[in-house]
């Protein structure tokens, strides 16, 4: 199974809301195009953009409960010059 439909079976006993499947899934479709490699680097400007989150809380809580759920490995940079880094994790 790949972790696409992995995310799908897990998140509906989860209690994922829309935000956190947008996000995902804006973040899996970057993964698959850097050559499905990990982690991979990622713009909150443009994960917002391609996911249809407008505002910055709501991703920063989408993206650690994803974190804290094990969906992903998120990795921030602190830094504005310097990209956060995401990896994908097979969900338990």
């Amino acid at each position: 199974m790949d972790f696409l439909t992995l995310f799908l079976t897990k998140g509906q006993s989860d209690n994922l809301n829309p935000s956190h499947i947008s996000l995902y899934l804006a973040i899996y479709h970057c993964w698959q195009q850097n050559n499905k490699t990990n982690p991979i680097s990622i713009s909150s400007t443009e994960i917002m953009k391609l996911s249809k989150i407008n505002s910055r809380a709501t991703y920063h809580k989408c993206l650690k409960d994803l974190h804290n759920k094990q969906y992903l490995n998120y990795s921030p940079s602190f830094n504005p010059f310097k990209s956060s880094q995401i990896q994908l994790v097979i969900p338990a």
